[in-house]
């Protein structure tokens, strides 16, 4: 019979893998969220990122006034976290405006993999031959879901612009390992964050509609600041490989959301392109607990 340790740590793993998953689908559901607002013309590009943060704002201030607990504006790596959510906001919103949406979505993911695992390596936590291996198997089934094939695409600003993104988010998930009250502190980011986007976003041609306005509040409140503060709570225990690879799935839920959710259609080349995704990120998290076998 299992001990009643190795019954909790399954327990705990199953917890883990559970609030993971949770996380991701909130971060497809903002890809969803944001293309049902301002590709309907509901709303344009820099109002939904603003509205989206100030949103992300009171709804993290509720739930920390609450619960009770401060609000660490002035704690130490907070300008980092703060600029590099802005510039992951940023980029995110004005990039759509003429790039691509699936080679927006691969430039997105492609670079906060390379970036985090760039970064590991630097800080001496070298990849092994498994878990390269299961990142380059999902990141072809990246490719294959979200390559362009009719021609269309981007600019090349659009396509720096999703390069800043993603640089901001992995910069963002690096500075959330070291968090120790992940409520507060993505709350405190949230509240830093925002005057530098409405300095770099405000301008004119903003327009937005009641539909748009309540798809904003929802992806900010619900699925940015709720979204956001769940990952930095499971951040301290995941490798920061496997940080980078489980990210991947974020576009395959997002095509599967815009499938039910917007009536895109579902083809053989997403289901292959999904298995592939799945199956990498299965190689690539499974790849320490290999290792300490053999040991």
């Amino acid at each position: 019979m299992p001990s009643a340790t190795s019954a909790f740590h399954t327990a705990d793993t199953m917890r883990l893998i559970l609030l993971t998953c949770l996380t991701m689908i909130a971060f497809a559901a903002n890809s969803v969220l944001n293309r049902m607002a301002v590709d309907s013309g509901a709303i344009d590009p820099s109002s939904f990122a603003m509205i989206r943060v100030v949103a992300g704002v009171v709804a993290l201030c509720m739930i920390l006034t609450v619960r009770g607990g401060s609000l660490p504006l002035l704690q130490r790596g907070r300008l980092v976290g703060a600029t590099s959510l802005a510039a992951y906001m940023i980029g995110f919103s004005l990039a759509y405006v003429t790039l691509d949406a699936g080679l927006g979505a691969l430039i997105l993911f492609g670079t906060v993999q390379v970036s985090m695992f760039g970064w590991s390596t630097i800080r001496g936590a070298r990849p092994t031959a498994r878990q390269v291996t299961g990142a380059s198997i999902a990141f072809a089934g990246l490719l294959i879901a979200l390559w362009p094939t009719d021609g269309a695409g981007g600019d090349i600003a659009g396509a720096l612009l999703m390069v800043i993104a993603g640089l901001g988010w992995a910069a963002y998930t690096l500075a959330g390992k070291g968090a120790q009250d992940p409520l507060s502190a993505t709350a405190a980011n949230f509240v830093v964050a925002t005057p530098l986007l409405a300095v770099l976003l405000l301008g004119t041609g903003l327009h937005a509609a009641p539909s748009g306005i309540a798809l904003a509040i929802l992806s900010g409140a619900v699925t940015s600041g709720l979204g956001y503060a769940l990952w930095y709570s499971v951040l301290p225990r995941l490798q920061g490989q496997t940080a980078a690879v489980v990210q991947l799935s974020v576009p395959i839920i997002a095509i599967a959301g815009g499938a039910f959710l917007l009536g895109e259609a579902l083809s053989l080349t997403l289901a292959l392109s999904a298995a592939l995704v799945i199956g990498g990120i299965a190689t690539a998290i499974t790849a320490s607990k290999a290792q300490s076998g053999r040991n």
